[in-house]
């Protein structure tokens, strides 16, 4: 595949940090040694899970957003390979397939335009779209680290490609992505991929109401019955526990009786680093519950975490949440 670069066992070996009498999930989980027909290694290894990186932040770029997302998914490789092999994981079930590269974009990037950025975003999601529908085709459950928010667009396209239909989408998010089709940039995912066919139904959780955009605004009227939200405003408002969870029926009603994907954007979550940073947003335990709440549903089709990045915080710090974020969905899954 163009642009992926596999995690073989020679680069995996070099990324675990060995200790005597401990074995950590690196040793453990599955990666393939060759990229020759990868959907056929995939199809036949017995693995539930495949998780790959987008190294990139051309299309937060893209979108005048902060840099520093390329970088997020050698920081969550390196936490996620060194935790604890042991009885709350099945590192059998995972394969870490590798990452989508996307070196040669950044060699002038100083001199490049929006419109530079633009285009090579739409590159970005051919490449992103091609293995997210290799892995779902293979029926597995694709797991993305980003890398922008741009990057939606072709996993929801991949995925919808894989079973030629559309899908629904839950994006827990301070923001709605869902811009002007201006272009590709991380704040229009979920417009392109909805005004091109491949989302049903899109639900966008604890939207901060300070950055609600009257074109989407004027999106949800048009299109009521495909498209709603609650802003972060509104929870807050929600003092009744009964209420919280007469809103989770509604939202399953909505969107899990067909196949949906689940997004979580960082910038939803309160003072952590990402292109968006806030310090307003939903506490990481909230998260935690609400990412393992909605991976025991069936019809979860992947889980994609978005925007982090490692700028003023303790190393490693934004790969230690995103790998206690998808631990808790893995083990809700299972």
């Amino acid at each position: 595949m163009q642009n992926f670069k596999l995690l073989n066992t020679n680069i995996l070996t070099d990324l675990i940090s060995k200790r005597p009498g401990e074995v950590k999930l690196g040793e453990k989980i599955r990666v393939l040694e060759s990229s020759h027909n990868i959907y056929e290694q995939i199809k036949d290894l017995d693995v539930k899970y495949v998780i790959f990186g987008v190294k990139e932040d051309l299309g937060v770029r893209a979108n005048f957003g902060m840099p520093g997302t390329k970088i997020t998914w050698k920081k969550f490789l390196v936490s996620f390979l060194n935790i604890q092999n042991n009885t709350y994981i099945n590192a059998n079930e995972i394969l870490v397939l590798g990452h989508l590269s996307f070196k040669t974009h950044y060699k002038n990037i100083d001199s490049l335009d929006i419109d530079d950025l633009r285009n090579i975003t739409s590159e970005i999601d051919k490449s992103v779209s091609y293995i997210t529908q290799t892995i779902i085709k293979a029926k597995k459950i694709p797991i993305i680290v980003g890398g922008g928010h741009n990057n939606a667009y072709g996993i929801i396209k991949g995925s919808a490609l894989a079973l030629n239909k559309k899908i629904n989408v839950l994006n827990i998010d301070a923001h709605a992505d869902f811009r002007p089709l201006e272009g590709r940039h991380s704040g229009n995912g979920f417009s392109y991929a909805f005004h091109e066919g491949f989302i049903k139904k899109y639900y966008a959780y604890g939207l901060h109401e300070n950055y609600i955009s009257d074109y989407f605004l004027k999106q949800l009227k048009a299109n009521k019955n495909h498209i709603k939200y609650i802003s972060y405003e509104s929870l807050l408002r929600l003092k009744n526990p009964q209420n919280k969870e007469k809103l989770h029926d509604q939202i399953r009603d909505f969107l899990c009786q067909g196949n949906f994907g689940l997004e979580l954007d960082c910038d939803a979550i309160k003072n952590i680093s990402s292109s968006a940073q806030s310090p307003v947003g939903f506490e990481t335990s909230t998260i935690r519950k609400l990412i393992y709440d909605y991976a025991t549903n069936k019809n979860v089709l992947y889980f994609h975490i978005c925007e982090g990045i490692s700028l003023n915080c303790p190393e490693n710090n934004i790969g230690k949440l995103i790998t206690f974020l998808i631990t808790d969905f893995i083990k809700a899954n299972q």
